[in-house]
C-alpha cells in the first residue's frame, strides 16, 4: 500500500493567522513591563505589548478584508486557544520546583508569573476588540465595496482599539496601579496604536494588494 499524504491547501491565510498568533503571544509575555518615557515635559507611561499588538490588528485588517469574517473569526479564536495554554504552561512552570543550581526563581515568578492576569486581560480586550475590529470592517466592504480601503482600516481600528484598550488596561491593572496611571495607560495605549496603524496604512496597503494578487481563492467585487 503506498504512503498517502494530505495536500497542502494553496493560499497564505495560514501563513497570515501564525503571524497573527504569533504576535498576539509575544505581545502578552512584553505587557508585563510598564515603560515610561519623559517627551514634552509629560510622562507617557505604557506596556511593552504595545511595541508589537499594534501589528496584530494590521493582520487582523488584512484577513478580515481578504477572507472576510467567518475566517478572521477562527484566527481570533486561534489566538485565544494559543495564549490560555502558553498561561498555563508559564503557571505550570512556575510552581514547578526549580533545581538546586538554579538562582532566578524569584526573577522568573516576578515577570512570568503575572502573565496569567495578563494573559486574562488581553483575553478579554483582545476578543471583544478583534472581533469589532473584523465585523466592522467587513461591513463597510459589503456596504461600499473595493473602494476607500483607508476607511475601513481606520475606521475599524479606531472601533477595535477603544474596546481592546479600555477592557485590557481595567482587568490587567485595576487594583495594581493607582487610577490616575490606568487612565493614562487607556489614553497613551489607544492613541499610540491608532496613530501606528495610521503610519502603517502604506504598508497595509501593500500587504493587502499584494495578498489579493496572489490568493487563488480571492475574487474582487466589482
Amino acid at each position: 500500500m503506498s504512503a498517502r499524504f494530505a495536500p497542502v491547501r494553496r493560499g497564505h491565510y495560514d501563513t497570515i493567522v501564525v503571524l497573527f498568533v504569533s504576535f498576539l503571544l509575544l505581545s502578552n509575555i512584553g505587557a508585563t513591563k510598564l515603560i515610561e518615557l519623559n517627551l514634552f515635559g509629560g510622562e507617557l507611561i505604557f506596556d511593552g505589548g504595545a511595541i508589537l499588538f499594534p501589528l496584530t490588528y494590521v493582520l487582523g485588517d488584512v484577513i478580515s478584508e481578504v477572507y472576510g469574517f467567518k475566517p478572521a473569526r477562527k484566527a481570533i479564536i486561534l489566538g485565544l486557544v494559543v495564549s490560555i495554554i502558553a498561561s498555563a504552561v508559564f503557571y505550570l512552570v512556575q510552581i514547578a520546583p526549580p533545581a538546586a543550581d538554579y538562582e532566578n526563581q524569584a526573577a522568573f515568578e516576578a515577570v512570568l508569573g503575572f502573565v496569567p492576569r495578563i494573559v486574562l486581560a488581553s483575553v478579554a480586550g483582545y476578543v471583544v476588540g478583534q472581533l469589532l475590529n473584523s465585523w466592522v470592517l467587513v461591513k463597510l466592504k459589503q456596504k461600499y465595496g473595493e473602494k476607500n480601503l483607508w476607511v475601513r482600516l481606520l475606521g475599524s481600528t479606531v472601533v477595535g482599539e477603544a474596546a481592546d484598550t479600555a477592557i485590557f488596561c481595567l482587568v490587567a491593572w485595576a487594583g495594581v496601579m493607582p487610577a490616575s496611571t490606568i487612565f493614562n495607560l487607556m489614553i497613551v495605549g489607544y492613541i499610540y496604536k491608532v496613530a501606528v496603524e495610521f503610519l502603517l496604512l502604506p504598508i497595509t496597503y501593500w500587504v493587502v494588494a499584494w495578498v489579493k494578487k496572489n490568493e487563488p481563492a480571492y475574487e474582487e467585487i466589482q
